[in-house]
């Protein structure tokens, strides 16, 4: 048992939000990303020749589990865990099972992870062991050749397999999607549709100007607000009030009976209402996708601090968590951050 494993007599109880930024948000929703690696090099995501971090830069497992159940312990009510891609990271499934702790204490409501489905036909049953109830898959297209040439050699019949282990496990499934105007614009519909015929809710996400990459975001862009009126052309939608958590505004499609999620940082941002930070695998906290912050928990946990100091480390990072982000695409800017969306974590 670790300090964050039971509630301090000193703290307010769990169901008391304690994490509250200068805007009067409180943060229930931590990311952690488990390793800048990726067995994939998607093409909004990362360069195609990335240079990977050294391992003396990026936190042990057993830093990763101190940090992340420090934030448990300040409330946080939902934890996913992502990359890069987190399941070619070295022992992650002991990470989840150390993890899974705090759902077994009703410390934490969710565990999960963001995945893009390769290993995932490997681990499904070990993750629905350990308490992982739902996960989310990113896959941006059903046909086989695009897939392989938006992530640069990626193996769609893998992903599919992953997606129906999961299934099979008892872990429900949500599809993410970047909606990316001249690769699978059409293919949006023909995606959702199937989604919802596997049970699995889908979300699509606008493009995200984060990163130096080969190809020009601007020409990537397809703003969701275009999409849906497509969508609506042919479907019916309507408004639902279903939260996961996270940044997705959802609807139901009459047609296809399911639920599909729109992210839109750039069209409507969602700034207002934001819960989350982001830890990355070298311990920098991110309070804000899209802006430069950055709070080193890694210095201060291998300085020798103590679970207070921690804790002060946290609580002065949130409370100065921005008002919102800078995401603009355009010809003549250059992306809102330098780091890759695999580095930060998704």
């Amino acid at each position: 048992m670790t300090p964050y494993d039971a509630p301090s007599p000193q703290e307010p109880a769990r169901s008391t939000p304690v994490l509250i930024d200068g805007f009067g948000r409180a943060v229930t929703y931590l990311r952690v990303s488990v390793t800048d690696r990726c067995d994939l090099r998607c093409v909004y995501c990362m360069a195609e020749h990335m240079t990977f971090l050294p391992k003396i830069e990026v936190l042990t497992l057993e830093e990763l589990d101190r940090i992340a159940s420090a934030f448990i312990g300040q409330g946080v009510r939902k934890l996913r865990l992502t990359g890069g891609e987190p399941l070619v990271r070295k022992g992650f499934m002991g990470l989840v099972e150390s993890l899974s702790r705090h759902l077994r204490s009703g410390a934490l409501d969710e565990l999960t992870l963001t995945t893009n489905g390769t290993r995932l036909s490997e681990f499904a049953q070990e993750l629905a062991l350990h308490g992982v109830r739902r996960i989310n898959v990113s896959m941006d297209t059903l046909k086989p050749d695009l897939f392989r040439k938006l992530t640069r050699g990626g193996d769609l019949a893998k992903v599919i397999a992953g997606i129906d282990a999961a299934l099979a496990a008892g872990i429900a499934v949500k599809i993410n999607a970047v909606a990316l105007k001249d690769d699978n614009a059409a293919e949006l519909p023909d995606l959702i549709a199937w989604a919802h015929a596997r049970g699995c809710d889908a979300t699509l996400i606008e493009a995200m100007p984060l990163g130096e990459i080969e190809i020009d975001r601007t020409d990537q862009f397809l703003s969701l607000k275009d999409v849906r009126r497509d969508l609506e052309s042919f479907w019916t939608l309507t408004d639902i009030d279903h939260q996961t958590g996270g940044p997705a505004r959802y609807v139901r499609i009459a047609e296809t009976g399911g639920r599909l999620g729109l992210i839109t940082p750039l069209s409507h941002n969602f700034c207002e209402a934001c819960n989350r930070v982001r830890l990355t695998c070298t311990g920098t906290l991110h309070t804000c996708l899209g802006r430069e912050d950055a709070s080193d928990l890694r210095a201060v946990i291998r300085a020798g601090a103590d679970d207070a100091a921690l804790i002060d480390a946290v609580r002065l990072a949130v409370d100065a968590k921005p008002k919102g982000h800078d995401f603009q695409i355009s010809r003549a800017s250059a992306p809102a951050v330098a780091r890759h969306m695999s580095t930060t974590g998704g």
